[in-house]
């Protein structure tokens, strides 16, 4: 199955277009390796998705085309969310 149709299916993501968006920047690493939307996705893959200033990491353990609502957390499991420090960035002084 393709990575954004997986995160929409499972509700990781509530859109397909923006899933594909999150992907093309490079913000979605399946087992450790950067991913496309169009990756493919198996059951036992780990998906790390950075959102803003946290990186959740979730484990596939099933893959359906539809699923009801209640029903779509089955899909994957959470293993660890972890929030970024904000990085501030540092300024040259070029005045010495």
């Amino acid at each position: 199955m393709r990575l954004d149709k997986f995160l929409k299916v499972s509700r990781l993501i509530k859109r397909r277009t923006l899933a594909k968006e999150v992907a093309d920047q490079g913000r979605i690493t399946i087992n450790g390796k950067v991913a496309k939307a169009s990756s493919t996705v198996k059951a036992g893959d780990e998906l790390a998705i950075r959102f803003g200033q946290k990186i959740v990491t979730a484990r596939v353990d099933e893959l359906r085309d539809t699923v009801k609502k209640e029903d779509a957390a089955k899909m994957f499991t959470i293993l660890k969310e972890e929030r970024l420090d904000k990085i501030e960035p540092e300024f040259i002084d070029d005045e010495e």
